[in-house]
């Protein structure tokens, strides 16, 4: 964990995620790339360059310097190498082209979270980030004075397209000296039996030397839920999940669990792209 991008919109959740960032990057000797992206209309700017003439870009840019000025001014980022970047792109391929820039190994953010008709039709913008990211994204949505990981549920169906995420996840458990509280959610449209579930759990994680671990199978009405639960009664420090990063119609007729947790859970959640 050497590089670690902060998406900011200035706000009291993007300031939560920077406070996190920072915390890992003091305990980690990492780099920080704070990311502003500026809503303005792509036809007032020209991407070629680093200024433009246009009234309302040299105002948003003057604006984004001077809230850069006073985060840089707090005293949790003092020693930390920061990076500030301003782009002027709304689309969120600018964060993912970002991580390939920086060679990003992790991207913590805020959250607001989405629900109802807004979660539908246009959901958060971390929902936004997980879904197109190819490297971790780390949500956080309150404040933490200290951000430390003891108890860590993955959550999987535990087939072998996890396999390399459930990787990730065991390197970030052991950065933490973190216990991983292995999870697989029965539904009534996803049942096995107790035995089944505890075998193909055993079978997925043969061969890994990690040891510092618990299974936990559980009934539920949606896989969503059952996550929430099980980390509620865990206490757990994190949520972690898989996504297959869906786009377009396949997005909006599959849905997706991790994107779905990203806007409903309170606790912090990270996802692992398949």
């Amino acid at each position: 964990m050497n590089r670690i991008l902060v998406p900011t919109d200035f706000s009291e959740q993007a300031e939560n995620a920077l406070k996190v960032a920072a915390m890992l990057a003091k305990a980690h000797n990492a780099e920080i790339y704070l990311l502003h992206m500026m809503e303005i209309p792509m036809q007032q700017t020209d991407p070629g360059h680093a200024q433009s003439d246009i009234p309302e870009t040299l105002f948003f840019m003057k604006l984004a310097r001077k809230r850069f000025e006073n985060l840089m001014a707090q005293d949790y980022l003092e020693n930390i190498p920061v990076h500030e970047t301003v782009k002027a792109d709304i689309t969120f391929n600018e964060i993912k082209n970002s991580c390939k820039e920086y060679n990003i190994d992790l991207i913590v953010m805020g959250s607001h979270g989405a629900t109802g008709m807004k979660e539908m039709f246009v959901g958060s913008n971390a929902e936004k980030v997980v879904r197109s990211s190819d490297v971790p994204v780390l949500v956080i949505k309150n404040e933490h004075k200290n951000f430390n990981v003891s108890d860590f549920v993955f959550a999987s169906d535990f087939k072998n397209d996890n396999k390399e995420t459930y990787k990730q996840a065991v390197k970030f458990a052991q950065a933490f000296g973190s216990k991983i509280h292995l999870l697989l959610v029965i539904t009534s449209s996803n049942f096995m039996t107790s035995y089944e579930a505890k075998s193909r759990i055993n079978d997925f994680i043969s061969g890994q030397a990690f040891d510092n671990y618990t299974i936990t199978i559980h009934n539920d009405n949606t896989v969503e839920q059952g996550i929430l639960n099980v980390s509620k009664d865990l206490n757990a420090d994190l949520i972690g999940i898989s996504t297959h990063g869906r786009q377009g119609i396949a997005h909006f007729f599959n849905g997706s669990i991790s994107e779905d947790l990203v806007n409903h859970a309170k606790r912090p959640v990270i996802t692992f792209k398949i």
